[in-house]
């Protein structure tokens, strides 16, 4: 029988295959057979590329969205059985071992290729729950690759309205509108202002969800939020943001600036806006499974593993035309 194989970054922007040894599961563990997984283009680029506030040490071993059956069971295992689909926070591989308390039973009636986007939209959950939108705020999310689309829709489904979304790129903003944005613009248009002021009465906004981890950013959301309003900072910046005006932006306006990184998170327990990524994990799920969370026109391309150096490169190359890939393990 064939070893496993696995996705590894050898070195700066080299994406190969690799044959691994699995080993057999823990006593608390689950080895899963992967149907598919799905890749973060953001993060997973931003590391393979070494950008700024990154590891940039390599060999690495990308990915955190995975969907597969369960092969096998550690003998203290409870509640899982094998063939079971699961979800799990494990990265490109034909095969994963991890423990039981990091998986998640999908249910039944929810497509593999839908419910593989459940950890990108626990990433955007955990920064909308930290806004605590209330019913009504508006709601401007700046970068609409996936973790920012998940933020938008997420931010209407808590209240948020109107939610408007912006990016360079036209055709993820009609993504967007697909996907239930009430107003999608090009940050660079002239008419940002104008539309916000026409949609919401006013030339600002009380929540700005960053989703484009591009330093300068910051200042535009810090610009666009109103009084007493919050900036949410989802995506990771990389590099440092120059010229912010604290007194001008922040001081005078009462504004709150968020961290919102993935890995805050309580954790024992769920607390107000700071759910587990266990809980969260079964929000998006049920959510998805639902319809009130779209995902399937975040698809844009579904490639066998062994392209998995090309997704990298039609991510990295094409951003316009390609935004959620999907690795396909069977």
């Amino acid at each position: 029988m064939k070893e496993p194989l696995r996705v590894v970054w050898p070195n700066k922007g080299e994406v190969v295959l690799e044959e691994f040894q699995l080993g057999e599961p823990g006593r608390d563990e689950l080895v899963i057979e992967t149907e598919y997984t799905l890749i973060s283009p953001g993060t997973e680029l931003a590391f393979l590329k070494a950008l700024p506030n990154t590891p940039q040490r390599f060999p690495q071993y990308p990915g955190y969205n995975n969907i597969g059956r369960v092969a096998k069971l550690g003998s203290e295992v409870r509640g899982f059985s094998e063939g079971d689909r699961v979800v799990s926070p494990s990265g490109h591989a034909s095969m994963v071992r991890v423990s039981a308390s990091k998986a998640l039973k999908v249910p039944g009636r929810l497509r593999a290729e839908e419910a593989v986007y459940f950890n990108m939209a626990a990433i955007a959950l955990q920064a909308v729950r930290k806004a605590q939108v209330e019913l009504g705020e508006a709601v401007l999310v700046m970068g609409q690759g996936l973790v920012g689309n998940l933020a938008l829709q997420l931010a209407k489904l808590s209240g948020g309205f109107p939610v408007v979304g912006t990016d360079l790129m036209d055709e993820r903003l009609r993504i967007s509108r697909e996907c239930g944005a009430d107003l999608t613009l090009n940050p660079r248009s002239e008419e940002l202002r104008a539309r916000l002021r026409e949609i919401t009465g006013r030339e600002s906004v009380d929540v700005v969800l960053d989703a484009t981890g591009v330093p300068q950013a910051i200042n535009d959301c810090l610009e666009l939020v109103g009084y007493r309003g919050r900036v949410v900072l989802l995506a990771s910046s990389r590099g440092e943001t120059e010229r912010v005006n604290f007194y001008r932006d922040v001081h005078r306006k009462g504004v709150t600036i968020i961290g919102a990184h993935n890995s805050v998170r309580p954790k024992g327990e769920s607390t107000r806006a700071y759910w587990t990524d266990l809980d969260d994990w079964d929000v998006a799920l049920r959510l998805i499974a639902a319809g009130r969370l779209k995902v399937k026109p975040l698809t844009t391309d579904v490639l066998s593993f062994h392209d998995a150096p090309r997704a990298y490169e039609l991510l990295d190359r094409a951003p316009e035309e390609h935004l959620g890939v999907l690795l396909d393990w069977t």
